[in-house]
């Protein structure tokens, strides 16, 4: 496993990136001053992106169905954690862009590749914000955990 957003995990047979671009802003008030240099405020953290870019070959790694189910994340206009397989949290990201391009067409209009950038965008305040949101989406899949086995185990399961 190369690195999970939410539950899609990016591994060869996804979406394998093989470049990680990570751009974090901090903010500076500046003040002007009569005949000095201006005067700089540290405001604090800025924008945080990462941009994830890579090449499918969909006949070897995964193909344009992985790119859909991501834009279906997307589209769920949701924060997901995103977690390095290292172990490294970076935090609570959105997806902001996806663009991809088709080359190499087969005859019927298959692409044998497909390059691909996937711009994410930290959204939370800190740890303790995603350690929360977090608890609050563990939560919300286990009520349909548990809904879904009283559906199949009306009675509930025995040991």
């Amino acid at each position: 496993m190369m690195m999970t957003l939410g539950l899609f995990v990016f591994k060869l047979r996804t979406l394998p990136y093989q470049t990680l671009k990570r751009d974090v802003g901090y903010s500076w008030a500046e003040n002007a001053r009569v005949g000095q240099r201006p005067v700089t405020q540290y405001l604090g953290l800025g924008t945080e992106t990462i941009t994830l870019s890579g090449q499918l070959l969909p006949e070897i790694t995964g193909g344009q169905r992985y790119l859909h189910v991501f834009e279906s994340m997307a589209d769920s206009g949701r924060a997901w954690p995103l977690i390095e397989g290292s172990g490294t949290i970076y935090g609570m990201f959105v997806v902001q862009k996806i663009s991809h391009s088709n080359s190499q067409l087969n005859p019927d209009g298959r692409a044998r590749t497909i390059s691909f950038d996937l711009t994410l965008k930290r959204v939370d305040e800190s740890y303790v914000a995603m350690l929360g949101d977090l608890q609050e989406q563990a939560n919300g899949l286990y009520e349909k955990a548990s809904k879904t086995l009283q559906q199949f185990y009306p009675g509930g399961l025995s040991t």
